[in-house]
């Protein structure tokens, strides 16, 4: 389905009745001659909510404005059209006039995505994993919950940080704003942290020097969406307190030199055929999939400021694909 094409016509069929509504009058008169609501009315009470839910949907679609912005703009805009009718309009508005399409829409909207503003902004955000770059941790198709609150309160939108409460720690599943492009979220794991020395030479993990330990577990298949089968080499590795697996494709190597990008401090950074090395600077993160060979992750394009931190993934919510998935925590 054509998100875009859907969004456009929602868009313009809407604005259309909308539009002809400011040309029709509120009332018609039946054959008895006693006012009654146009006919126009009742579309227009579909109307004007489908046109504010694709305006917002193609905000975002088109990356005008990222979700919580877009957010944050429904919540302000229903906010005031509600306010302004309760302060200047309401009282002079008889019984029978009735209340506005648009009055009736921004009353019933604006508590529910206030509500969904505050949720997602300061507790947990919903995500749907678009990619295989975390396999075998998580799945395409897995939608988890994000804790928002785990690294520090952040101003929503701005995403300026206003309490602190823990820092990132290694192994943990980070959701951030991709340095390329603030408007785009990513997932990956933090492997290294400020100060760091990281090297990944050869499928091997190290990190100031020492090798991270890992465990063979086996062979991981994929099949993907043309039914195309590939195997990877399973490992436990153990970054943090606790062990989590990754996969390696023994067929590529550790690092495709050619999609490595320039990015800030790339000069901490030093790169060859068997793999790289970086130093991590102060206030920024190294993040790597767990599916190694199928990641554009921290080798291609650097470090994750403080500042583009989202939050830390901790469960799977739901997989409509593999149902047994629902409820399991994010390691």
């Amino acid at each position: 389905m054509n998100w875009e094409i859907l969004g456009w016509l929602a868009l313009a069929i809407s604005g259309a009745i909308i539009v002809a509504g400011f040309f029709t009058g509120k009332t018609s008169s039946t054959p008895d001659k006693v006012p009654a609501a146009h006919p126009l009315h009742m579309w227009l009470e579909v109307a004007w909510p489908v046109f504010f839910i694709a305006a917002m949907g193609m905000l975002t679609l088109k990356e005008v404005l990222t979700f919580a912005a877009v957010l944050l703009l429904a919540t302000v805009l229903t906010g005031i059209i509600w306010l302004i009718d309760i302060l200047a309009f309401r009282k002079n508005r008889t019984a029978a006039s009735g209340e506005p399409v648009l009055v009736e829409m921004a009353r019933s909207f604006f508590p529910v995505i206030l509500i969904v503003f505050l949720l997602r902004s300061f507790l947990y955000e919903p995500f749907k994993i678009p990619s295989g770059s975390m396999v075998p941790s998580l799945l395409v198709g897995d939608f988890i919950l994000v804790n928002k609150y785990t690294y520090g309160v952040r101003l929503p939108v701005l995403n300026k940080k206003i309490v602190d409460v823990n820092l990132p720690q290694r192994s943990d599943v980070m959701v951030f704003r991709y340095p390329e492009n603030p408007s785009k979220d990513f997932i990956k794991r933090v492997v290294g942290l400020p100060g760091d020395t990281v090297s990944y030479r050869n499928k091997q993990l190290t990190i100031n020097g020492k090798p991270i330990p890992q465990e063979s577990a086996g062979l991981f298949t994929d099949i993907d969406e043309r039914m195309n089968m590939s195997q990877f080499e399973k490992y436990s590795e153990k970054l943090g307190d606790k062990p989590h697996m990754m996969m390696v494709d023994p067929r590529r190597p550790s690092i495709d030199l050619r999609n490595v990008r320039e990015f800030p401090n790339k000069n901490n950074c030093a790169y060859n055929e068997e793999g790289m090395t970086c130093k991590v600077p102060p206030g920024h993160y190294f993040m790597m999939g767990d599916s190694r060979d199928n990641s554009d992750d921290g080798r291609y394009w650097g470090f994750v400021p403080e500042e583009n931190i989202v939050g830390k993934a901790v469960l799977i919510w739901m997989n409509f694909g593999a149902l047994k998935r629902i409820g399991l925590s994010i390691e």
